[in-house]
């Protein structure tokens, strides 16, 4: 199946820089392009991409606003499409609404090629895309701030839904937090992509969570995340401290 992309940014030769990357691969397909964000919410509900790649800053309207446009009010019967951000971050904040705004994934700007396709991939099935940096960087910002600014990643009782789960799923859990991919945590595991899927959201509706940047914090405020000394052992399941 080919996904089909819009591209986002108001820069005309990023744009042309991103098509070029983006339709070279077999299974990747740019079906249009927009240099704002009210393009951008035009430009989506019209074409009905697969994946948006959305800028966050550009002028007039923010593609964090145009993000929660697009996925607040799509009128199609269809799911709305998935929202693959692209930041330098140098301004947090953005990514932080844009993730807020139900955003799926985020991208360096300067990343390579192969990782943007990998990206869209990865974000058109339904999982967030995002590198262990970017992980440990938005923990660290969102654990800055006071308890109870970040939604659904604490909550009364959330600590406690940690306990009851399985061993396994504990162990499912700190990968998430890790930053690894489905696929990532299958070969960790030993198992099916499908299953590490399905655990994944079992997980997060256990939990009362939305997206996996909130199991991240959630696991490094219980204390759950081991330092990390070797790329494919997966780590032992610690219980919350008391």
């Amino acid at each position: 199946m080919t996904v089909r992309v819009l591209l986002v940014d108001d820069q005309e030769m990023v744009r042309a820089a991103l098509r070029a990357v983006i339709d070279r691969r077999d299974d990747l397909c740019v079906v249009g392009d927009a240099a704002d964000g009210e393009q951008a919410v035009a430009a989506a509900l019209r074409l009905r991409p697969d994946v948006v790649v959305m800028d966050v800053r550009m002028p007039g309207m923010t593609g964090v606003e145009a993000t929660r446009r697009i996925l607040d009010g799509w009128p199609h019967p269809d799911p709305p499409p998935r929202v693959l951000v692209l930041t330098t971050f140098d301004l947090d904040e953005y990514v932080h609404a844009a993730l807020r705004a139900g955003a799926g994934g985020f991208l360096l700007k300067n990343s390579p090629p192969d990782q943007l396709a990998h990206a869209i991939r990865v974000v058109a099935e339904g999982e967030a895309m995002l590198a262990p940096s970017v992980t440990h960087r938005l923990i660290s910002t969102f654990t800055a701030l006071p308890l109870g600014l970040v939604p659904g990643a604490s909550g009364p009782g959330r600590h406690e839904l940690i306990d009851a789960l399985t061993e396994r799923e504990l162990r499912v859990l700190i990968l998430v937090a890790r930053g690894l991919s489905n696929l990532q945590i299958a070969d960790a595991l030993g198992l099916t992509q499908a299953n590490v899927k399905s655990r994944v959201n079992r997980i997060l509706t256990r939990l009362g969570l939305d997206n996996r940047v909130q199991a991240a914090i959630l696991v490094h405020e219980a204390g759950l995340l081991p330092p990390v000394h070797g790329r494919d052992e997966p780590p032992e399941p610690r219980r919350p401290r008391p």
